[in-house]
């Protein structure tokens, strides 16, 4: 009996014979699905078609409207600068914005109250030597101020003053005029607002960017302060010479009377002291700051506060300061003092303490001294070395300042070239390269490296006037300044990396455990890693190589400079003391190391390119620095009493006349130090014991160009591999004294034929 087919094979059957189509076609359900999709069909068809329509004809009635602003000829001129005008305007406007963040930053809820210190400033010595913050001397407030002074001081110096809105656009286009004709700067262009401005945020430098933020925040002040409130703070605010700064602290001075009691011939001189401090101040040059006082008197009937009658008496009876000895206030310590208070009481370390008496590290004496010293060297030498700034600083191996000279003249300039200026070592960045070099392990004071020319990929130093050496000691090299030891070294210290170009890859991972090494001993500016690092091509300033060579002196200790010894409150309670609150330094290089580096920038001093710089009776070490294009010369060096490092240059980055580190800054600091360690008992350098006898390594001429200081040095008469083999000998006899034996491998081949110990003494003999 035949089985019933299955429901899947009757659809089987149906798929091949096509039945199933032709059912699925004539069934109710595909007629309703072919009625709606041609309904989709054509809403979608009419739908397309109609906003083709309604888009046409919004086109033509926008079209229409747009007509009627249609224009032509000049008017579209016109128009289209506006156009453009709105465009650079926005990008103008979120520029603008983008360069104002960084002047905003420098602002606080609290900004007025951080600058209500009022601190007294004493020397080492418990002296008083200066005061900081607005309410020192007891300002005097705004209406008790004499209206002459306030006239003066608005007509000499922004005449606009009550009319502009932070930013004296027409005195700014008035004074650029003028001095694009004078080929030079005669007349300033900050307003009021903006010196205030300067003075309660900025530093001095002359830079684009200060004189930007300088610009917001001036702006800024304007939208905070009424112009009798900025008015007043400029008024107590200034540097008005002689250390004091404020109207009423210049009345003391000069006058011996409170502000309130100036005549007008005196309140005349105060307003001219503004421009140039130093320069008019009537204890220094009353001549000129009784002409100084004739042009303000001028200025008042110019502006219409004074007729030519009212100032005549006070023309024929100018002022007469009281009798005032010439003295100096040390005003770049004291400014760097200043920032070091502020920011301890900004980290609370004050409580709410704003009155403060301040026990400084400085050194009157010596500060007095190095301020004469450079203005002496500048004045004699400083024309045929086309050099016009220089600055020191001195201070303990432990860390203590005790000088900062941070420029020529503070009143005419009170940019810290000590303390904010970025410039590049030179050569005395190379001891951090050789110390490097000796915590390796694998160099020592006599190990043998060639001088010899040398390249990384394009980058081919050179010597000092293309001075060239074969294989000498490594501190030779160093006596010598040898620009290629310093590049060789970077790449021997270096760590190969596999699968890169040897030298490519040891030179980068030399230069990256150099950096660390510098910002160890206490170098906080951000090194760049380039290939030229290791010859000092990055920019530092002289109070963190001053810092970074304590950590020499000291033995391998970081430092962080200070100034405040102690501070007490308005009752005389201690609230901070050095010794007790602030951190110890803290070992962060080999000590060994450290010892060796020393004798080697000792050995430097007595007959490499630090030889002017050497002491008569104090032992010395240090090195010298010369930038490409003599922009920058250094001597940075430390005795076993005092760290000290001095820099020449110039403002505007121009180049000097043939200045290294060894002529004027070696001598320099041989003229401070000198004065610096009268009736002080020597200390022996870390490493150089005080009976070193003074030994010359290498009787080779040094590359830096220094006239020698001393007339017996032993002159290099004999062949040059001949003198250089008794450099090695010599310097392998002083290593061995040090404590060290001398290996095969520090003599680079030449055999130890005999180590005899007899005696205490060890003799080297070699084949």
């Amino acid at each position: 009996m035949r089985e019933r087919p299955s429901v899947f094979e009757k659809w089987s059957e149906a798929l091949r014979d096509g039945r199933w189509l032709k059912s699925l076609r004539a069934s109710r359900f595909a007629r309703r699905m072919s009625d709606a999709m041609l309904a989709l069909d054509g809403w979608i068809d009419s739908s397309i078609y109609e906003s083709g329509q309604n888009g046409k004809a919004g086109f033509e009635a926008f079209a229409m409207f747009m007509d009627r602003f249609h224009v032509s000829g000049l008017k579209r001129v016109g128009v289209e600068l506006a156009c453009e005008g709105l465009t650079l305007g926005v990008f103008g406007g979120i520029l603008a914005l983008a360069l104002a963040v960084p002047a905003f930053q420098q602002t606080s809820d609290d900004w007025l109250k951080k600058q209500d210190l009022a601190v007294t400033f004493l020397d080492r010595f418990g002296q008083e030597v200066g005061r900081r913050g607005i309410r020192h001397d007891d300002a005097v407030p705004f209406d008790e101020l004499p209206r002459n002074l306030i006239q003066a001081v608005i007509s000499t110096e922004d005449r606009r003053f009550f009319d502009h809105f932070g930013i004296d656009i027409i005195g700014t286009m008035r004074a650029l005029a003028v001095n694009t004709r004078a080929s030079g700067v005669v007349q300033g262009g900050s307003s009021l607002t903006q010196q205030l401005a300067k003075n309660l945020f900025l530093s001095n430098e002359r830079t684009v960017e200060r004189k930007v933020n300088e610009a917001f925040l001036a702006l800024w002040l304007e939208s905070h302060l009424s112009k009798r409130q900025i008015l007043g703070l400029y008024l107590d605010r200034a540097y008005l010479g002689a250390g004091t700064f404020g109207v009423q602290a210049a009345s003391e001075f000069y006058f011996g009377k409170s502000v309130r009691d100036l005549s007008l011939p005196e309140a005349a001189m105060v307003a001219g002291l503004f421009k140039a401090p130093t320069k008019y101040a009537p204890h220094i040059n009353l001549p000129a700051a009784r002409a100084r006082a004739n042009d303000v008197l001028n200025n008042m009937v110019d502006a219409g506060y004074l007729s030519a009658g009212q100032i005549y008496a006070a023309q024929r009876n100018p002022a007469t300061p009281v009798d005032r000895q010439r003295g100096s206030s040390p005003d770049w310590y004291l400014d760097w003092a200043f920032n070091e208070i502020k920011g301890m009481a900004a980290a609370g370390k004050f409580g709410d303490e704003r009155v403060l008496t301040v026990r400084l590290a400085l050194d009157p004496n010596i500060q007095r001294h190095s301020e004469e010293t450079i203005e002496n060297q500048l004045r004699e030498f400083g024309p045929a070395y086309h050099a016009k700034q220089a600055a020191t600083v001195i201070m303990d191996p432990t860390g203590a300042v005790r000088t900062i000279v941070g420029g020529r003249d503070y009143g005419g300039s009170q940019f810290n070239r000590a303390t904010d200026a970025l410039r590049q070592p030179g050569s005395s960045f190379k001891p951090f390269v050789y110390l490097t070099a000796l915590m390796s392990g694998r160099f020592h004071p006599s190990t043998m490296i060639s001088g010899a020319s040398l390249c990384i990929g394009n980058y081919c130093p050179h010597n000092f006037k293309n001075e060239s050496a074969g294989q000498i000691p490594l501190v030779t090299a160093l006596m010598k300044s040898l620009n290629t030891v310093a590049i060789r070294l970077s790449i021997e210290v270096g760590d190969a990396v596999p699968g890169a170009s040897n030298v490519f890859s040891r030179a980068k991972s030399g230069r990256a455990k150099i950096i660390a090494t510098a910002k160890r001993l206490g170098v906080t500016t951000p090194l760049e890693d380039t290939v030229s690092l290791p010859l000092g091509a990055d920019d530092v300033n002289v109070m963190e190589m001053a810092s970074a060579y304590a950590g020499f002196a000291n033995g391998g200790k970081r430092v962080i400079p200070y100034a405040a010894i102690s501070i007490s409150n308005g009752r005389g309670d201690i609230i901070y003391r050095h010794d007790r609150d602030a951190p110890a330094p803290q070992q962060v290089v080999d000590a060994k190391a450290v010892a060796e580096l020393n004798w080697m920038l000792h050995q430097n001093v007595l007959g490499g390119t630090g030889r002017r710089a050497a002491l008569e009776n104090h032992e010395a070490a240090g090195k010298t620095g010369t930038t490409n294009g003599y922009k920058d010369a250094w001597f940075d060096g430390f005795t076993g009493n005092y760290v000290a490092a001095v820099w020449f240059g110039n403002d505007d980055d121009s180049p000097m006349k043939d200045m290294t580190g060894g002529t004027l800054p070696a001598a320099t600091w041989h003229e401070i130090m000198t004065y610096a360690h009268q009736n002080v008992d020597p200390k022996p350098i870390f490493g150089v014991p005080l009976s070193t006898p003074g030994v010359r390594v290498a009787a080779v001429p040094p590359s830096d160009n220094a006239t020698p200081a001393e007339p017996n040095i032993r002159p290099a008469t004999l062949s040059k591999n001949t003198t250089e083999a008794l450099g090695a000998i010599e310097s392998s006899i002083q290593i061995v004294r040090m404590g060290r034996t001398v290996t095969k491998a520090d003599l680079d081949g030449r055999s130890v034929a005999r180590v005899d110990q007899s005696n205490g003494v060890r003799i080297i003999n070699l084949r």
